[in-house]
């Protein structure tokens, strides 16, 4: 009302200064009111938050303000994705627990089509599998390699293959959820773990992500866990849904909620 009265008889710049300095006192009033208001409201307690109550405000702008100007040349956040590392089995190819014969390799339906667009717009492919039948004696690594040249020669070549052969019992740290294999596959692909994404099927593909710094992408089965889709930061219905929907992330910004791909 005073801004008003002051606007009337053409005080406009009293005016302003009115209604900020005003606006300004109710909101840090309200801003102390709701901090003061849990309790437990002795003297020493309301004065402490009264306070910081005015001095907060202030102090978070001008950080945020710093924050602008340091870093004005920074580009979108999260970056930009570079690479792809799928999960093997149940991801790319049909899970066929201790395969040895690559006459049972059978790609899932969209692989292809997945594995066709990412490298059609030039990003970098891996597999970051686990391959604990061979820490328990029950295949060999040879076994391991012929089903992974098989893959290769259905799905077209990789840039880079990490595969675990340790058994859930060796305490290693390659093992997904360890971060071990990202770490290595970004590594052999020269690319910051921060532009990789990890696309699986199971929780401890999106665990190995997040603990690496990538980005994962859950595509359920009817062996992924209820617990575990809804853990996932981003599901996506199928495994070319899942590249499409890192694609535009890039296209806009890196920024993807959960969800898009259902």
């Amino acid at each position: 009302l005073a801004a008003a009265g002051l606007l009337l008889r053409g005080r406009a710049r009293d005016a302003v200064v009115v209604a900020g300095s005003t606006g300004w006192a109710a909101i840090t009033l309200d801003f102390a009111r709701r901090r003061i208001a849990p309790g437990p409201r002795n003297p020493r307690e309301v004065a402490r938050m009264a306070v910081t109550s005015v001095l907060i405000p202030p102090a978070a702008i001008a950080h945020r303000v710093r924050g602008a100007v340091r870093h004005r040349r920074a580009g979108p956040w999260p970056p930009a994705i570079e690479a792809i590392l799928f999960d093997r089995d149940g991801t790319l190819i049909h899970d066929v627990p201790l395969n040895t014969d690559p006459a049972r390799v059978a790609p899932l339906p969209d692989a292809r089509k997945a594995l066709d667009t990412a490298r059609r717009h030039h990003l970098r492919t891996g597999v970051v599998t686990n391959q604990a039948a061979v820490g328990r004696g029950e295949i060999s690594e040879d076994d391991v390699a012929r089903i992974n040249r098989r893959v290769e020669e259905l799905l077209g070549p990789f840039d880079t293959w990490q595969v675990c052969h340790h058994a859930s019992t060796d305490g290693c740290e390659c093992r997904k959820p360890q971060p071990g294999m990202v770490f290595a596959a970004a590594a052999d692909l020269g690319v910051s773990v921060s532009r990789c994404a990890v696309v699986g099927d199971v929780g401890s593909d999106v665990e190995a992500a997040l603990a690496a710094g990538a980005r994962p992408v859950l595509v359920p089965t009817r062996h992924t866990r209820p617990e575990e889709v809804l853990a996932a930061p981003l599901v996506a219905k199928s495994l070319a849904t899942a590249v499409d929907l890192l694609l535009k992330g890039n296209l806009s910004g890196g920024n993807l909620s959960k969800g898009n791909g259902r």
